[in-house]
């Protein structure tokens, strides 16, 4: 069974627009629970799921704006540092998303993540 326990810096997409976020997951046996900050205006949301084998499926649910639940499943890595998979929200809305296991600083990793997708202008 893989191991997610620790931070991950990740991204959404809803309409080919990224989000991104910051996860702190904790793992007991096949138990997955944890918190998610977004960077927007969705804020903190708290995470329930399972790890079963190299497959994570979780539901977040925000704790200052909607009620309803986002559901994500995907599949982790054999290194286990790298997570993509799915989201949806009932059968409204639905994207992709993925996760990189984040370093000592998540803020510089975002950071350094976001510097290396910007064009660069010649």
């Amino acid at each position: 069974m893989a191991d997610v326990n620790g931070t991950w810096l990740g991204t959404y997409w809803q309409s080919e627009n990224p989000t991104r976020f910051e996860a702190a997951l904790v793992q007991s046996g096949n138990a997955l629970t944890g918190n998610i900050l977004d960077d927007s205006f969705l804020g903190e949301a708290q995470v329930s799921g399972e790890v079963i084998g190299r497959s994570i499926s979780f539901s977040k649910r925000y704790l200052t704006t909607s009620s309803d639940p986002v559901d994500y499943t995907g599949t982790i890595s054999e290194d286990e540092n790298f997570i993509q998979g799915k989201w949806k929200i009932g059968r409204r809305y639905s994207g992709v998303w993925e996760a990189r296991r984040g370093g000592e600083n998540l803020t510089a990793d975002l950071e350094n993540a976001k510097r290396k997708q910007l064009p660069v202008s010649i």
